[in-house]
């Protein structure tokens, strides 16, 4: 398989992302009253939906760039690809769970296990592409040592863990893992503007 498997690739998952964010608005019910006082309630939801935005953005732009410098796909790529899009596909049941119940244990903790799974499904993604590339990946020099991509995982099972102890203290890492990833990663364009030189 080659580009046109790639073309698909993309097409779908940006597809599966628009109607995930799409979801997720649409779990944000309109308040009865009309007054600035209604919207109160609401506000657990909206920051829950805000985070989420943020994270699915997040993965749609590092998606992007990831399938921007391979140049194959394989069975194992797309079934890879596949399994990222299950992990993202539950970020709108659970942003709402956890905004519903304005950021209780249970539903915080099930969220961070939802970023968890995103982000290990999202690392096996980027090892496919790699293993489907060869030796002479553009995507493995890139990427190349990443710490953003060890620390993630760990604030987000101290989420977990301190969910039952603190629910606060979970929120804010998953805000802070979230803000590591917002700073744009420079390694790909790098790459590529090397190769066009």
């Amino acid at each position: 398989m080659g580009n046109m498997g790639k073309g698909r690739l993309e097409a779908f998952s940006d597809g599966v992302i628009a109607i995930i964010i799409t979801i997720m608005v649409l779990e944000m019910k309109v308040p009865h009253g009309e007054s600035l006082e209604s919207l109160r309630p609401l506000l657990p939801v909206f920051l829950s939906y805000v985070l989420s935005f943020v994270y699915v953005g997040i993965y749609w732009n590092n998606h992007h760039h990831m399938l921007h410098v391979s140049t194959k796909v394989s069975g194992a790529v797309l079934w890879a690809n596949l399994h990222l899009l299950f992990w993202l596909s539950l970020f709108p049941f659970t942003t709402g769970w956890m905004g519903e119940n304005h950021f209780a244990a249970w539903p915080s903790a099930l969220y961070g296990g939802v970023l968890l799974m995103a982000a290990c499904a999202y690392w096996l993604l980027q090892r496919a592409l790699i293993a489907v590339e060869g030796p002479g990946s553009l995507l493995k020099s890139a990427v190349g040592n990443n710490w953003k991509e060890r620390i993630s995982p760990l604030l987000y099972l101290l989420g977990i863990a301190s969910t039952f102890w603190r629910p606060g203290i979970a929120q804010l890492l998953y805000v802070v893992a979230a803000l590591l990833w917002l700073v744009p990663d420079r390694r790909i364009e790098h790459v590529l503007n090397r190769g066009a030189q």
